[in-house]
């Protein structure tokens, strides 16, 4: 349960890209990989919440607005 006095986790402050020297073309393929994943769930979350959001709004729409 999420109570409004609870501080709100923040987005990774302060990233630092990867240092990519000696990596293999294998290895550097992979992190891609895993960055493209975490790209997608990102922009699920997004969605969820612009989709809650829209459900929010229709219901507190007035009425003839």
């Amino acid at each position: 349960m999420i109570f409004e006095d609870e501080p709100k986790p923040k987005p990774r402050e302060g990233f630092q890209p990867a240092r990519l020297e000696g990596w293999s073309e294998a290895d550097l393929r992979a992190y891609i990989a895993e960055l493209t994943a975490e790209i997608a769930r990102s922009e699920a979350a997004i969605a969820a919440r612009a989709h809650q959001r829209a459900a929010a709004d229709a219901f507190f729409r007035k009425p003839g607005g």
